[in-house]
């Protein structure tokens, strides 16, 4: 048996050279994952962007129903709204590129 175990060469080796290509492989991953996420959060700034621009206002005049002897059936008022711009409105903010900020000191709370 240890004959048979001494003569396999069927096993995996780890060598350095396999080790560096996996981390560059892993790094390369993450980078790309990364590049990724900023394209999707600018795609869905986008899709924020658009549903921000819909113009919500809306009118409608009212009506009444009158016979001969001016009696007053029915009546429905009309109502209106405008749409006013939001202050988040093409809010157009980095998530994940903000600028650097300096630490404050230990005895400021």
């Amino acid at each position: 048996m240890l004959q048979q175990l001494l003569r396999d060469e069927a096993g995996f080796i780890i060598s350095a050279e396999l080790v560096l290509v996996a981390t560059l492989l892993v790094i390369g991953l993450i980078v790309g994952l990364s590049e990724v996420q900023h394209a999707v959060v600018s795609e869905l700034n986008d899709v924020a962007d658009a549903i921000g621009e819909l113009n919500q206002s809306y009118c409608f005049s009212g009506f009444h129903k009158r016979d001969f002897g001016c009696v007053i059936h029915a009546v429905t008022f009309g109502s209106d709204f405008e749409d006013q711009r939001d202050a988040c409105d093409n809010n157009q903010c980095d998530i994940a590129c903000d600028a650097p900020a300096n630490e404050t000191p230990k005895f400021f709370h």
